[in-house]
């Protein structure tokens, strides 16, 4: 006999007349399974969230701060971080829509829906003219990109990442050469702000994204790591690349020949002859925004380390993260809004009048964790509610049906 009345399960979900009990338990099952995910994401959410946050924090200390010596610790390293956590959270997103037993058509039809609008507001930013490069156009091809890695073991995405962090700095100098006029292509290859080359962050992001963030051997192995790396890359670029590259740049002028000062490529002549020589001598700088291998090897180095840090905060004073972790909550929208202000206080011509400020690098830091704590108190933040409605209206999420 069929169950003619409707079974209810706590989160409200029922279950339709003729729903044999095989099904059901089956179905409640998997509840408690996705639950028990879920719970351990939690945890792990609100330190992906404070590493995120502490990354536009970072970038805003660049961009708004006077400190010298933290402008030099933050510049470069904040946008890997940001890109690290760009990786886990594409993960993360990838394994739950696998829990759910949900289509990944329906995961991809997401992700090209929210490159498509990042996109956008990355060119929408760039229209602002502001002295600082924007990475979501990059950010956006890797979402695109990363969809040949989504279902690889993570054995894959590490050695990938590995790889990446040799290969990508040659073929982003070569792209810079010869893609610089084809914006969408150089959104790809064509430079230290492309998507090829923060791919080793993000890649690397998507195997952490497969690991339990909220176990103390995780975290500690994070934390090891990427002191393992920063360090090795300091004393890289300290002790033996400044004996590389006279010797280098040397036998770049007997191969290439000696570029004149403000040499200009004829632009009426066919491709490649109208473009730029490669700027090969960037393979042996560290300095940031090279996206050398020595650079990446520290950018991401940190990056580990204050991912690691964040994780290892015990849960009863994890109460210290929850400010970080709003700025993180609304990443999106903060990272746009600092090209905004930077775009207002030029057309202001107060661009230079905060020179002088007492604890600007302080009054930096508490305005943005204010902003992003005001921003993260609304249900989501502006563009990131934007993002989901689009995305959302791309695709309509589907589930696998279970067999009978």
């Amino acid at each position: 006999m069929s169950f003619s009345s409707k079974l209810q399960d706590k989160s409200g979900s029922e279950y339709g007349t003729g729903t044999n009990i095989g099904d059901v338990v089956s179905s409640k099952n998997n509840r408690l399974r996705n639950n028990a995910v879920a719970g351990k994401s939690m945890g792990r959410l609100v330190a992906l969230d404070a590493a995120r946050g502490l990354a536009v924090i970072g970038m805003y200390l660049q961009h708004f701060g006077q400190n010298e010596k933290i402008a030099a610790i933050v510049a470069g390293n904040t946008t890997l971080l940001f890109v690290l956590c760009g990786g886990i959270s594409y993960s993360i997103m990838a394994q739950r829509l696998k829990d759910r037993e949900t289509e990944m058509t329906s995961f991809r039809a997401r992700m090209l829906a929210r490159a498509v609008f990042i996109d956008v507001i990355g060119y929408l930013l760039i229209m602002l003219n502001t002295p600082f490069g924007v990475i979501l156009p990059a950010y956006a091809a890797m979402f695109v990109l990363a969809l040949v890695l989504v279902h690889r073991s993570t054995g894959v995405l590490v050695t990938t990442a590995a790889a990446l962090t040799v290969i990508a700095p040659p073929l982003m100098i070569l792209g810079m050469s010869l893609l610089s006029e084809a914006y969408l292509l150089s959104d790809i290859a064509g430079g230290p702000m492309s998507a090829l080359a923060l791919a080793p962050a993000f890649v690397a992001g998507m195997a952490i994204g497969r690991l339990d963030l909220t176990k103390i051997r995780t975290a500690l192995s994070l934390a090891v790591g990427g002191i393992v790396m920063f360090v090795g890359g300091k004393v890289l670029d300290a002790f033996v690349l400044p004996g590389l590259r006279p010797s280098f740049e040397a036998w770049l002028v007997r191969v290439q020949g000696i570029v004149p000062m403000g040499y200009q490529p004829d632009r009426s002549a066919i491709w490649p002859l109208n473009t730029e020589p490669p700027l090969w001598h960037m393979l042996l700088y560290a300095a940031p925004h090279t996206a050398s291998t020595f650079q990446t090897l520290i950018g991401v180095g940190l990056a580990l380390l204050v991912l690691g840090l964040v994780c290892l905060v015990p849960k009863m004073t994890s109460s210290v993260l929850v400010p970080f972790a709003a700025v993180g909550r609304v990443a999106l929208t903060m990272y746009a809004a600092q090209f905004i202000v930077i775009w207002s206080l030029k057309h202001a011509g107060i661009e230079n009048g905060l020179e002088g400020i007492p604890f600007r690098d302080l009054l930096v830091v508490a305005i943005t964790l204010v902003t992003g704590w005001l921003i993260a108190c609304l249900p989501t933040g502006p563009l990131e509610s934007l993002m989901r409605h689009f995305d959302r209206a791309f695709s309509a999420s589907r589930t696998v049906p279970t067999s009978r």
